[in-house]
């Protein structure tokens, strides 16, 4: 899915739109079926799946709403002090392809693609394990995959 808009808003609109699309895939809901339960059309479906700030906010909360999921919006206590990042929250919204070697390597059929969703990338790591320099990879890919398994592998990796 090759997926960009040039709005401001576009990386939340890209988180969004990527919890969607995992939520409708965990599902195993097809997008024809989603956007009917959605009132929406396909296209429309695919555009929110994008992050695209064209689509109204009625389509997306009708396509939150049709998959049992919620929206919220909450406004941070201190939005002046940067706060740290853990673990969890580094990999949260996507994972850059470059930062991880292995990754870099196994992901030859992604081109003109520099970051992928968090649940791509497991899929990427699980399909090609076998592959996979275990002695060679860092203690920050290991500790992605770890992250990966626990959220998006419920626990146990699939190779």
């Amino acid at each position: 899915m090759t997926c960009s808009s040039p709005a401001p808003a576009y990386p939340a609109l890209a988180a969004i739109g990527r919890k969607i699309r995992q939520q409708r895939k965990a599902l195993k809901l097809g997008a024809a079926t989603t956007a009917q339960a959605a009132g929406i059309s396909r296209v429309t479906l695919y555009r929110i799946e994008c992050g695209e700030a064209s689509v109204s906010m009625g389509a997306y909360l009708n396509a939150v709403t049709a998959l049992g999921m919620k929206l919220e919006i909450t406004v941070p206590e201190d939005a002046g002090q940067k706060k740290v990042e853990t673990a969890n929250e580094a990999f949260a919204h996507t994972i850059r392809i470059s930062d991880y070697p292995q990754l870099r390597q196994l992901s030859w059929h992604v081109a003109g693609l520099d970051e992928l969703a968090p649940a791509d990338a497991l899929s990427i790591y699980e399909r090609n394990w076998r592959h996979i320099d275990q002695q060679a990879m860092d203690e920050h890919e290991q500790a992605l995959i770890k992250h990966l398994v626990e959220s998006y592998g419920h626990g146990a990796l699939l190779v």
